[in-house]
């Protein structure tokens, strides 16, 4: 399967982690990517500067359903279900634990 003209929903909706040539950071989910031309064609493809996870994902019908909404939609629910846990950081103790024992 080829990728489907003017569609740009892998470049969208799925956050990517790695530097991308404009977004040293990467991109949150939603964001457009930088590289995405006007026209939705990766303006990087098969350069050395694209990232992996870019070139990893590959057109499938699952993924890019019918349109480029259904594309969007499939990539976001996944983006949502693959998302890391929020970290939470251990609450600060506001007194001793009772089997600790203090002098």
């Amino acid at each position: 399967m080829n990728c489907r003209p003017h569609c740009g929903a892998c470049c969208i909706a799925p956050s990517i982690t790695s530097p991308i040539p404009g977004m040293p950071d990467g991109k949150p989910a939603g964001v457009r990517c930088i590289q995405l031309s006007e026209d939705n064609r990766c303006r990087i493809f098969g350069h050395p500067d694209r990232p992996a996870v870019c070139a990893g994902l590959q057109p499938a019908a699952e993924m890019c359903g019918a349109n480029a909404q259904e594309a969007v939609a499939w990539l976001t629910h996944l983006e949502r279900a693959t998302r890391p846990a929020p970290k939470t950081s251990d609450p600060a103790p506001t007194e001793a634990h009772p089997l600790m024992h203090t002098r």
